[in-house]
């Protein structure tokens, strides 16, 4: 495996340093963990569309994208506010 050098401020670099080490892990690890535990884009429309075939073979959901469009809003909504509360 090669290694690569990834420029961020030096903030940034202290407190993934300090998020690493608290739970035990090099800077490298727990970057290298980082990256194998997120999804890009595609994977997440992926497992999507994944999901929305297997509710609506399960139980016939089938929202239409207005639906969707909305329930996403209303995540957001809620997203927000709970991220505002604190």
């Amino acid at each position: 495996m090669s290694d690569a050098n990834v420029r961020i401020p030096a903030e940034a670099r202290d407190r993934l340093a300090e998020i690493a080490a608290a739970e035990g892990l090099s800077l490298r690890a727990y970057l290298a963990r980082l990256a194998d535990s997120l999804l890009t884009p595609a994977e997440r429309a992926e497992r999507a569309e994944q999901a929305r075939a297997v509710l609506k073979e399960w139980n016939g959901y089938a929202p239409t994208r207005a639906e969707q469009d909305d329930l996403d809003a209303e995540l957001d909504r809620r997203l927000t506010r709970a991220t505002t509360a604190r």
